[in-house]
């Protein structure tokens, strides 16, 4: 994926947070905007009155010289379009995959749903990686079941900036806690960043 050009001729990066209604993906963005001072400007988002994202939440982050933009997608099944148009020019993708075990049908159909739009890339030529989020609460899937679900979508390894193939990454998390939500999106925003620019030598 190719980085868009802001007004200031910063490169601009675009990671999405992808997953099921209610998984957790808006909490995750406001924690890092409200607790971590990572945003700058201000944090848009269009939600119901239940406080359900409609269409998406937004993000700016600044890091050194180039910008962040982080969205999260609307995770119920009717908001299907809304979401294919999120993914447009995206550089990265933080799948947020909801812990409770009662809701793994919901995670595949989101999960299956992502693969549908973005094929091959997804892991290779788009960093990838999971927040298993939740991890608080009982009844909980394992870590181990959430890998083998990835391996039987292809999802099992991804390619790293420099060419590796490597286990694709999932972080527990608690995303009203703040578990490890800063160091995944970090994780993800370098493996994007550096590999636009690895690209770059490689031409």
């Amino acid at each position: 994926m190719c980085p868009s050009r802001g007004s200031d001729g910063k490169l601009v990066f675009k990671i999405v947070y992808w997953g099921a209604s209610l998984s957790g993906k808006t909490t995750a963005v406001k924690w890092m905007f409200d607790k971590e001072g990572m945003a700058k400007g201000k944090m848009q988002s269009i939600v119901d009155p239940t406080g359900r994202t409609l269409f998406f939440d937004r993000m700016t982050a600044g890091v050194g010289g180039v910008s962040l933009q982080v969205y999260t997608v609307a995770g119920q099944k009717r908001h299907k379009f809304q979401r294919k148009t999120i993914l447009n020019g995206v550089d990265a993708i933080i799948f947020v995959w909801d812990a409770q075990e009662d809701q793994t049908e919901e995670n595949l159909w989101s999960l299956d749903e992502l693969i549908g739009h973005l094929a091959g890339d997804l892991g290779k030529k788009i960093p990838f990686l999971v927040q298993l989020n939740k991890v608080d609460l009982p009844n909980l899937i394992s870590k181990t079941k959430v890998e083998e679900y990835l391996k039987e979508k292809g999802l099992g390894t991804i390619v790293s900036p420099h060419g590796i193939e490597l286990p694709t990454q999932i972080y527990d998390t608690i995303a009203i806690q703040g578990k490890n939500i800063k160091r995944s999106f970090q994780q993800v925003a370098r493996d994007a960043v550096l590999k636009y620019y690895l690209s770059l030598k490689r031409a």
